[in-house]
């Protein structure tokens, strides 16, 4: 059961709301807040809006990206398998970190996410209809192989705002609740 005080839910909430707005900030290719987003959403976010929260970014944010980087199209077969995998994120955080305040801990989950992330969607793409890579064990170690340079900044996108957003809410949460303490 959650340990936090139910006046932090609302912090929890904001801060995974304005760190998934932050995709429409320009950034290179997967460096994106989602990941970290949906790790710290399972984290701290209670029930259903865990997992709203990051596929609404998505889904919001998608086309507004598309449009401003030169109108490819906002979703492909890809869509759910990606949208997906971010769920997964918000499970290991609701899983493996509800709780924890352990950077460490908070670290090696984001590593966590990142690989099945990784993993996941270059397997979909080595699976697509109209994959460029053949449907051999050669074509799918190509695909892994050709994705190692987006993985690169899928981890640490995923630090990065990890710790940016357990941290932040470790400040802010401290000082909430010692001026809580103090008017009372």
């Amino acid at each position: 059961m959650d340990r936090k005080p139910q006046f932090l839910q609302p912090l929890a909430i904001l801060l995974t709301v304005l760190a998934a707005l932050v995709r429409l900030v320009p950034h290179p290719p997967n460096f994106s807040p989602i990941g970290g987003t949906a790790l710290f959403g399972g984290a701290r976010v209670r029930g259903w809006q865990a997992y709203v929260i990051p596929l609404f970014a998505m889904v919001l944010t998608d086309p507004i990206r598309s449009r401003l980087e030169g109108g490819f199209p906002p979703y492909s077969a890809l869509t759910p398998v990606i949208y997906g995998s971010f769920l997964i994120s918000v499970f290991l955080g609701q899983r493996f970190l509800q709780n924890s305040t352990n950077p460490l801990r908070i670290a090696g989950v984001a590593c966590a996410g990142s690989i099945q992330f990784y993993l996941i969607t270059n397997f979909f793409v080595w699976l697509g209809a109209h994959s460029i890579y053949e449907h051999t064990f050669s074509g799918l170690v190509a695909c892994y192989v050709a994705g190692l340079p987006f993985y690169g900044r899928t981890l640490l996108a995923d630090l990065f705002y990890s710790g940016v957003l357990f941290g932040a809410y470790a400040f802010v949460s401290r000082r909430l609740e010692s001026a809580r303490a103090v008017a009372a």
